[in-house]
């Protein structure tokens, strides 16, 4: 199906005004498709116009009482015509159900056989379930009525009424776009509670039922001290009813914003143990939704151009509500480790673009920008606003912006607007600079006779005259800091801190987007005074500046690692230790380094670590989990397997299991019979998902073939197969082995489009480009894949993110030697 234009929109919005949607589903016809029945009430300012509609049989259409031929549906639309100023239409469809985690997507729980459903209308997927005019700015009130298996439960945007078995009414909704009209169905066990008058609902599968009893407890207490600050914050009060959180299987994204009935992937109704920064993660994520009530579902975006002020909004109000209204505090931590660089990688790339795009793409290829500049740069920069500005300014300015677009759409400029009459100043030129020039800044300091002297240096492709209001800290020998609060807003600006502290610090507190470099002073002394820094956002912005100077070929990689070295050794946070260890193994690892010696050194440092970290604790958690990813012990993590020599306080379950498994599975020094037991211990969905990574990874020419099948030619493999297939094929130990995969690669991912739609994609390509084999050969495989145009946009964006990613390993390896 094409995707709509901002200009096809524009044109059909000024045509249309819709009034309501009744939507009528019958899910009882079996596993491959669903009946769709749609009733549009809309009147009309122009004699024609399309509708959009995916169905696997168009039925019947009826204008006005008046058929219309099904014949002229041409990929995913049909024209309109002999429009009335007030019009009736009626569209009977069957839909099929899918398995990618978009339209209406049918899951069955490999544990008991259940199946289960939920829609993701997000970005095109709409019509794959019902008939509707797929645009943002043409927001109408939903009724919907299901047809389900007498069993199941249905839940909505509506609050649902059984109103006999198996029959269920949603209640009328206020004024939705179709990307979050939701449905929930099937045997869902549901906990059910309530928060200042709103009633609240969990769900899950019956499989995670003990589970999701655990987790009620914090998941309930998060929504409802969120509730009452975001009251506090926006003086409005939630307005969509009830408000459920459904934990459903195979889900893409994190979550979905869907008002009155959010969806979350349910990994996150935790079976396993987990790590603290794990649970405060979720917890940002129950925020992060909770924003998007009032940003972007009470006031939505007119064109997926502004999607970034979405994401960024709800991205900064996770973590700052988080932080000010839960007891997890680590959100700034996390921020700076996972998030900001992500973005920061994102901003560095070719396909680096501005976080406020003009409105010139299409919708699907809006969702190329979907990615860390429209979530971390967007929130770190509305972070930067918040300080510029003055927060009484900042959040009136919000403020006004709900309540006189409340159920409506509206632009950046209109909240621009909304911020000027609260009092900001200066605001176009701050835009033009922060949110419409792309490309990230790089901060520096020199020690001088007297002080310090802070630089600033914009990108060359990308010149701006960008303000950074932050703090520069100095540190002692023994870790103590002073700061000092900056306004850099100049090239170079004097800053008055004794320049004989061992290590200076420029943004100590990450309240800026730059990129952050240490002076040769500091780096000499690093490895001796970061670990005796208290601040846990301070070590992660140090280490930040490390990970990305060894990027950009100014550090050697092997004074990196001596610094990540040093930091493990010693490391208190769980998010630290788990980013660091994962760098090592994206980056470092085979890539800029040799896998050998340094896999052996970091595994040396984490199995020494292990001994000495608190029993119980989530440090001994996220250290074990490093000892697992980094060993090459085969008979300690058999032992392990088995129950013996287990460090007291570590629980082998689940989870910890598979990726123990894994790692032998790697190893070689297990096979398919010992995946297939594990399997038959853990025979869940979940077990599924592990064991087909866990196969992938076998140094074994049948197990690469297979999976290649799978990544390649497997129409009816569900997205999370998928994913773990590509997870578990390329190794850096397996690289003569996969060889022949590499130009393998590049002949066969643009015909995945055939196979599967939306996200899954563009996401399965970028896990399955060959990021091992370092070699001047694959960037021009990479070239001419993405300069054909005929290969899919998403595709070729990921292609295209994973060659830079190479092209910087090439850089390295050339500049420091890595082979």
């Amino acid at each position: 199906m094409p995707s709509l234009t901002v200009d096809g929109a524009r044109t059909r919005a000024a045509a249309l005004t819709v009034h309501s949607y009744d939507v009528d589903l019958d899910l009882t016809r079996g596993d491959r498709t669903f009946g769709s029945t749609t009733r549009i009430v809309f009147s009309a300012a122009a004699q024609s116009t399309f509708l959009d509609v995916r169905p696997d049989e168009l039925v019947s259409v009826t204008l006005n009482g008046t058929p219309v031929d099904v014949a002229a549906l041409d990929d995913g639309r049909l024209p309109l015509t002999g429009l009335a100023a007030e019009n009736d239409l009626v569209v009977v469809a069957s839909m099929l159900y899918s398995n990618d985690g978009e339209g209406l997507h049918r899951s069955v729980d490999a544990a008991d056989g259940l199946t289960y459903l939920y829609a993701m209308s997000f970005l095109d997927a709409a019509p794959r379930i019902f008939a509707c005019f797929d645009q943002p700015d043409l927001k109408a009130p939903y009724k919907v009525s299901v047809t389900t298996p007498q069993e199941w439960i249905v839940l909505g945007n509506g609050a649902a009424t059984q109103v006999f078995p198996g029959r269920w009414e949603l209640a009328a909704t206020k004024p939705l776009s179709t990307y979050f009209v939701t449905l929930v169905a099937g045997p869902y066990h549901q906990i059910l509670g309530e928060h200042d008058g709103i009633p609240l609902g969990l769900v899950s599968r019956q499989s995670l039922k003990e589970a999701l009893d655990r987790e009620a407890e914090d998941l309930f207490t998060v929504t409802g001290q969120a509730f009452d600050e975001f009251h506090r914050l926006f003086g409005y009060r939630y307005p969509f009813g009830e408000y459920h959180q459904a934990f459903v299987p195979e889900f893409n994204a994190g979550a979905m914003e869907n008002p009155g009935c959010v969806t979350f992937r349910d990994s996150m109704v935790f079976r396993s143990a987990v790590t603290d920064g794990e649970r405060s993660s979720r917890a940002r994520t129950v925020v992060h939704e909770m924003a998007h009530q009032w940003f972007g579902d009470t006031v939505t975006m007119q064109w997926w151009n502004d999607l970034w002020l979405n994401e960024s909004f709800a991205e900064y109000m996770a973590h700052r509500v988080s932080t000010t209204a839960t007891k997890y505090t680590d959100n700034w931590i996390d921020f700076a480790f996972i998030r900001k660089w992500w973005g920061l990688q994102a901003d560095q790339r070719s396909s680096t673009h501005p976080i406020a795009a003009d409105a010139v793409k299409d919708a699907l290829a809006s969702l190329d920008d979907f990615d860390g500049i429209s979530y971390a740069k967007g929130a770190a920069v509305l972070k930067q606003l918040a300080a510029y500005l003055g927060d009484d300014v900042f959040l009136a300015g919000v403020r006004a912006h709900i309540t006189s677009n409340e159920f409506g759409n509206a632009t950046f400029a209109d909240l621009v607007a909304k911020w000027t009459e609260a009092g900001a100043v200066g605001l176009e030129a701050w835009a033009q600079n922060w949110l419409r020039t792309p490309g990230v800044d790089t901060i520096s300091a020199e020690r001088t006779a007297t002080g310090i002297k802070l630089r600033r240096k914009a990108p060359v492709a990308h010149p701006a005259v960008r303000p950074h209001q932050l703090t520069v800290g100095g540190y002692d020998e023994s870790g103590h800091g002073v700061s000092v609060p900056v306004l850099l807003d100049a090239d170079e600006v004097e800053v008055t801190l004794d320049p004989s502290v061992a290590v200076v610090v420029p943004d100590a507190a990450d309240d800026t987007w730059a990129k952050i470099r240490l002076d040769a002073d500091s780096l000499a002394k690093l490895s001796v005074v970061l670990p005796k820094i208290e601040d846990g956002v301070t070590r992660a912005v140090v280490l930040n500046s490390i990970r990305d100077s060894v990027s950009d070929g100014e550090l050697d990689p092997r004074l990196g690692f001596d610094v990540l070295r040093a930091a493990l050794a010693h490391e208190t946070s769980d998010i630290a230790v788990a980013t660091m260890v994962g760098w090592a193994h994206t980056h470092l690892l085979g890539i800029y380094l040799p896998y050998e010696p340094y896999r052996g050194q970091l595994a040396a440092v984490v199995t020494e670590r292990l001994g000495s970290t608190p029993s119980g604790t989530s440090l001994q958690l996220a250290v074990a989990r490093s000892v697992v990813r980094l060993t090459d012990d085969a008979e300690l993590l058999k032992g392990w397997l088995a129950g013996a020599d287990v460090p007291e306080g570590l629980a082998i379950d689940a989870d910890l299991r598979w990726l123990m498994t894994l790692r032998l599975a790697r190893l070689g020094a297990i096979g398919d019979a010992e995946i297939d037991a594990e399997l038959e211990r853990d025979n869940s969905s979940e077990g599924i998902v592990h064991a087909t990574r866990c196969r992938a990874a076998l140094p074994t020419a049948e197990a690469k073939e297979r999976a290649w099948a799978q990544i390649m030619t497997d129409e009816d493999l569900a997205n999370y197969e998928l994913y773990a297939a590509c997870e578990g094929f390329w190794h850096p130990t397996q690289v003569e082995l996969t060889a022949p995969y590499v130009q393998r690669f590049f002949d066969e991912i643009a015909g995945t489009e055939k196979l599967r739609t939306g996200w899954v994609v563009a996401q399965s390509a970028a896990l399955a480009f060959p990021v091992y084999d370092i070699d001047e050969q694959v960037t021009r495989f990479a070239a001419d894949l993405v300069a054909d145009e005929s290969v899919s946009a998403g595709i070729r964006r990921s292609v295209g993110d994973r060659a830079d990613d190479l092209k910087r390993a090439l850089a390295i390896r050339a500049a420091y030697g890595g082979n």
